[in-house]
């Protein structure tokens, strides 16, 4: 049998569990954004989904914060955008996390220009990361630094340019080419 100590301690547990499964994705960028001023320009929330726009230099460390410190556990997509040759900056580089406990979603993003495109590879903190980083680099050309093996994965070793650049031509470059 309980006793009402017991009781109470149980409670304030199960009260301080609740209370920190309710933090929303948006309310946890909204602190660190208060904490870490350098860390997230901008927190953009549109249709049900989460965005923060990281600054380059700081993404292994937001994501290494947000693994250890908030269970976004999973690494569940880092993919790269070709916003065109007439944006600036043309490209950027998504990362959408998941939390396999809270059930959370949220996704990083990192702009690069054409003329410096490198950001720094998050391999350190998701293993996943190795792969489809790769993708990233054979398609779009982003280069990942401190990668361990940053090369083709897709596309053969001679391809010239990258396939899923909005400027590549539809049908490819000649030997490829399917005139």
């Amino acid at each position: 049998m309980n006793t009402g100590a017991e009781n109470e301690r149980v409670s304030s547990e199960q009260t301080a569990t609740a209370s920190k499964q309710e933090i929303t994705p948006s309310q946890l960028l909204a602190a660190l954004q208060l904490e870490r001023t350098n860390w997230i320009s901008e927190v953009v929330e549109a249709y049900g989904e989460v965005t923060a726009i990281v600054p380059r230099a700081e993404i292994i460390n937001v994501c290494s914060h947000l693994k250890t410190e908030a269970g976004f556990n999973f690494l569940a997509d880092l993919c790269g955008v070709d916003r065109g040759p007439e944006e600036e900056p043309r490209f950027e580089v998504n990362y959408h996390l998941f939390s396999t406990t809270k059930y959370h979603r949220l996704r990083l993003k990192v702009l690069v220009s054409e003329d410096d495109c490198r950001v720094p590879s998050v391999t350190s903190v998701w293993r996943t990361a190795n792969w489809h980083e790769r993708e990233t680099y054979d398609l779009l050309g982003v280069i990942f630094d401190g990668h361990p093996d940053l090369r083709r994965i897709l596309l053969p070793d001679d391809w010239q340019g990258h396939a899923l650049r909005k400027d590549f031509p539809l049908r490819g470059y000649e030997p490829y080419s399917l005139k």
